[in-house]
């Protein structure tokens, strides 16, 4: 184990970010609306908050584009990235990349959703919270949709999924159906 280093505040911020590093997330990708123009930022820092009402929670620092626009829009679009989209999650994390002039997407009630995502959230924005350098957004889910596709995860400063997602068992659609039916 890696002992850490302290300084006069407590935990130094490169011990905490290489510790952070380590944590398994989800890998999204926010979008909204900048007048006419969508914009979108790859976000990691996402979570379930509440089934009832459906909440969840994305952070952005301070300083993000993205969150101006949130603020201003009072809405924003959360795409579940799945495990063949790494490299949308690099395009949307890349600054003044052409991020939507590079990927299929299109409005979803008035929101830009990117094709093929494993999953898609539309919000209204609840509540924005403190968080030292970061704003933690609070969305009501008022659409969800989702794919049967892997999922994208971050850890250890690289892409990949969950180990065995693949494997897991899955019933033929015919045991389904019968089930249903009794």
């Amino acid at each position: 184990m890696i002992d850490s280093a302290v300084d006069d505040r407590g935990v130094s911020p490169q011990v905490f970010r290489d510790l952070m590093a380590a944590v398994c997330a989800p890998v999204t990708v926010v979008t909204t609306m900048d007048g006419d123009l969508p914009v979108g930022a790859t976000v990691s820092s996402f979570a379930s908050l509440s089934l009832t009402p459906p909440l969840i929670t994305v952070a952005f620092d301070r300083r993000s584009r993205v969150l101006a626009a949130i603020r201003d829009t009072g809405r924003f679009g959360v795409n579940l990235l799945g495990q063949s989209q790494a490299g949308l999650a690099v395009l949307f994390a890349t600054r003044d990349a052409d991020r939507f002039g590079r990927t299929e997407w299109h409005s979803d009630h008035g929101l830009p959703r990117l094709d093929g995502a494993a999953g898609w959230l539309d919000c209204d924005l609840s509540e924005a919270v403190e968080g030292g350098d970061h704003l933690l957004l609070l969305g009501h889910v008022v659409g969800a949709g989702r794919a049967e596709y892997p999922p994208l995860v971050y850890a250890h400063r690289t892409f990949g999924t969950h180990s065995h997602y693949g494997e897991r068992f899955r019933p033929p659609i015919t045991d389904s159906l019968a089930a249903l039916a009794r």
